[in-house]
């Protein structure tokens, strides 16, 4: 069985990280599995992948709708003999789908994140129906996202599947983390929440720079880490200032491999008006810590309330920190969530559940290669 996705690069991503995950986790041997990307450069995780044997092809897309990339990705699909054409997101089902009409080659389209807000047009409401007809199964990453498709891209419920991300846990070593205690300059007493993800106006950082300014009136030990970079850093800077909490928040800029600083965290923050399956948020869970996020996409499904975090109304500021206040005072609580998050994680967010997840997915497409 020849299994080629579809995306549009492989640099470095949730879409990207599915990706890498359902081909390292391929334990069949019958199965041989490929990327074709549509945009460039391809990034540093499909250079990894390259070197590691997996054939990567990219062919740039031109402005606009691009018919010469439907008429290559057909071609490759033709010399390649690929049996199953997994399209990951929206752009790269529409040249995929088209690419492989009226070809042996079976369609898979996994949808994994919306824009926010979300919004249709009757272009999608007239293509999407012969997509689907060229389609041979629709997947998506949450409930909330399937839902998305149902109501903004016409596509049936009862079509699509839910299937979860999933991710290797996190491994660290307690000794880098705490010589990293010590490098930033917190004492063992200190009490650390934070978030990883890049500085994004969807991310809704401003928001949980004023929660966490709240919360931290009554708690002297409170402590803010902000990983990551991105065109939002200098407002959220400002914000800082202007609130008078630069002493008690800090920016690392972008980490490569923020494993680490995760590990620090004695509870993660995701404040996002939008969200898939954040893998941060998985990553967060695989390490035992508890969480506070915003209802928003499939935040709710990863974080059961009152089980591995609390969820808040999104982008409600005074429940956002009431939230950060009653997990930081609680001691119990943080612990008690952060091993019902590993439990979580192992029943639901693995990398292997969700590998063995598209495994059915492939097998049913082409039942005769097991």
């Amino acid at each position: 069985m020849k299994v080629m996705h579809v995306t549009y690069d492989m640099r470095i991503g949730g879409t990207e990280m599915v990706i890498k995950n359902i081909i390292e986790g391929n334990v069949n041997a019958n199965i041989e599995m490929s990327i074709f990307c549509i945009e460039a450069p391809l990034g540093p995780w499909g250079e990894e992948l390259a070197q590691s044997g997996i054939c990567i092809t990219t062919k740039e897309r031109r402005p606009g709708f691009d018919t010469s990339l439907i008429k290559a990705l057909r071609q490759h699909i033709k010399e390649n003999n690929i049996d199953i054409l997994h399209c990951h997101q929206y752009t790269p089902w529409v040249y995929g789908a088209l690419a492989a009409a009226f070809t042996k080659t079976k369609v898979i389209f996994t949808e994994h994140g919306r824009f926010y807000p979300d919004s249709t047009s009757w272009k999608r409401k007239l293509v999407n129906p012969i997509l689907l007809s060229f389609t041979s199964k629709v997947t998506a990453i949450s409930k909330a996202t399937s839902e998305a498709l149902t109501t903004y891209e016409f596509i049936p419920s009862c079509k699509i599947d839910v299937i979860y991300n999933g991710i290797k846990p996190v491994m660290v070593k307690q000794n880098e983390v705490h010589a990293l205690r010590s490098q930033l300059g917190f004492k063992e007493t200190d009490i650390i929440v934070g978030t990883i993800a890049r500085f994004d106006p969807i991310k809704n950082q401003l928001m949980m720079i004023n929660a966490f300014a709240d919360a931290t009136k009554d708690q002297n030990d409170l402590y803010l880490l902000l990983v990551g970079d991105g065109e939002m850093r200098k407002a959220l800077q400002q914000e800082v200032d202007k609130l008078g909490i630069k002493n008690k928040v800090i920016f690392t800029g972008y980490i490569a491999k923020p494993a680490n600083y995760l590990a620090l965290m004695d509870v993660f923050l995701l404040s996002s008006l939008s969200e898939g399956t954040s893998m941060t948020l998985l990553e967060a869970m695989s390490l035992g810590k508890p969480c506070v996020v915003t209802d928003a996409g499939g935040n709710a499904e990863v974080v059961t309330h009152n089980t591995n975090g609390l969820v808040t109304e999104n982008d409600n500021k005074n429940a956002f920190a009431a939230a950060i206040s009653q997990l930081t005072q609680r001691h119990e609580m943080r612990e008690n969530f952060g091993e019902n998050a590993i439990e979580k994680f192992e029943a639901q967010f693995s990398a292997q559940k969700m590998n063995e997840a598209f495994q059915v997915q492939y097998n049913s497409l082409m039942p005769s290669v097991q």
